[in-house]
């Protein structure tokens, strides 16, 4: 599978990341489902913005991508995005010139005279076929310098751009110039995965004139199918309205960070709408999903730390079983999030007044975990730590000279060293030995350290719960 990434030349905001997130998502299901996955995606590195920003900066590309770039990796990192194989642009230059130049001799493109190339529409019947746009009477030879365009419009578009003044160009066989956009994803793409390959993904906003172009293109050359089936994701609104800068509700991931939201919170509210629906984000929708994380979290903490009866109770047996029917179901209908997500916590609801009653044993917590850990090894909420991860980020800020977007609140409480949920979770299981090896003083030391970090413990018959103040 290939995925379109980041275009490097700012940070990423969260209407990237639901994208980002659901290709994650996507990966992890088809891995569970038996798959062997070679996902690649690549950094766009070089493009209009980032010729025109490093131009304005007096840097080079290369130095002006590099921030974002690194960035854009943290960031994924930071929100439980298991890294692909990456793709540059600037890496592979002569590889895109000889794709041109292939194009050239079958007449599919042509040279301009100020050095430029542009790939023939009139060449490809069947453009139009994936935005399933009818573009017959519209392709009238008119050229297209620029990457991003109107999305009614069906130009000869640049696969190759002359050098202008003040802006990087590479020497080639073709001449001097660089890579148009829509070019990059259709070399890069054959390189690491062959002339067809199963599965294309990228945000919406995508699909024309970004993917139609790809298709175009590449099965211009081959003459075989480019990619088998297609991914994409919908953008998100921001409390009901589309995310812009000027409505001041424009948020990189780490922004919210700095207003003390979790990582993981941010991750399960960005899945919790199917990725082909359209996503209302809202504050309270993320902190609803920090209750819901936490829920999950608090439940397993539960099954670790209890002490159970000797035995097991079918109906919990069967619950667990079901619920991972209900998940793979879940998912295999479009990567149905929403309905895996309530699968699941219609679980945790029935065990828990399992839990209350004595309705859990021992033979049954296993069978209650696993399907926890399935839901996870697609969610991918319950083992982060957030508290480390959002150090990271105020780190940052503060080298970065951004104190401005920092609360208060997260301030005091990540430089006091408050403790992450790993942590409270470890020393919970401490006090559990302690108290099974009559360590009475151990397990009171260590809950008082709890406390004294904001953490209550309570001790009950199933075993060890926490919360924070």
């Amino acid at each position: 599978m290939y995925a379109c990434g980041p275009t490097v030349y700012d940070y990423g905001h969260i209407g990237n990341f639901r994208t980002f997130i659901a290709v994650d998502l996507l990966r992890r299901f088809l891995r569970q489902s038996g798959y062997t996955v070679r996902h690649v995606m690549n950094i766009t590195d070089v493009d209009d913005k980032i010729i025109r920003n490093s131009a304005r900066d007096g840097v080079t590309v290369q130095q002006y991508t590099a921030k974002y770039e690194k960035a854009f990796l943290e960031d994924a990192a930071m929100i439980g995005i298991e890294q692909p194989i990456l793709v540059r642009a600037t890496e592979h230059i002569p590889e895109m010139a000889d794709f041109v130049a292939k194009l050239v001799e079958k007449g599919i493109a042509y040279r301009s005279d100020d050095g430029s190339y542009y790939f023939r529409i009139a060449k490809f019947p069947r453009y139009g076929k994936l935005s399933k746009k009818d573009f017959s009477s519209m392709l009238d030879g008119a050229r297209v310098d620029v990457d991003e365009y109107d999305k009614d419009s069906a130009r000869d578009f640049a696969v190759w751009k002359a050098p202008k003044p003040g802006e990087a160009s590479w020497d080639t066989a073709i001449g001097s110039g660089r890579p148009g956009w829509h070019l990059e994803c259709s070399v890069m793409s054959m390189e690491e995965l062959g002339e067809s390959f199963d599965l294309h993904a990228g945000g919406e906003d995508l699909i024309f004139p970004h993917h139609e172009n790809e298709i175009a293109q590449s099965e211009s050359l081959t003459g075989k199918p480019f990619a088998r089936f297609w991914f994409h994701a919908r953008f998100l609104l921001v409390e009901g309205e589309k995310m812009s800068k000027s409505l001041g509700n424009f948020f990189t991931l780490r922004d919210l960070v700095l207003k003390g939201h979790k990582p993981s919170s941010i991750r399960y509210l960005l899945t919790s709408v199917p990725y082909r629906n359209q996503l209302n984000f809202t504050f309270d929708g993320l902190k609803q999903a920090a209750v819901s994380v936490d829920r999950l979290r608090n439940f397993r903490l539960r099954l670790s730390a209890g002490n159970f009866a000797e035995g097991s109770n079918e109906q919990m047996q069967k619950r667990a079983a079901d619920t991972i029917d209900r998940m793979r179901a879940a998912l295999e209908d479009d990567l149905n999030t929403a309905q895996a997500q309530a699968a699941i916590f219609e679980m945790v609801r029935q065990a828990n007044t399992a839990l209350d009653t004595g309705g859990v044993m021992k033979e049954d917590v296993p069978a209650l975990l696993a399907a926890l850990d399935r839901f996870d090894e697609i969610f991918a909420v319950l083992h982060d730590d957030d508290i480390s991860k959002m150090k990271q980020v105020l780190q940052w800020a503060l080298a970065e000279g951004r104190e401005q977007g920092i609360t208060e609140e997260l301030r005091d409480a990540l430089q006091s060293g408050k403790l992450s949920d790993a942590d409270i979770e470890a020393k919970a299981a401490e006090m559990k030995s302690a108290r099974a090896a009559r360590d009475f003083r151990k397990s009171d030391t260590i809950r008082a350290e709890l406390a004294e970090a904001g953490v209550l413990v309570e001790i009950t018959k199933d075993g060890i719960r926490w919360r924070r103040k």
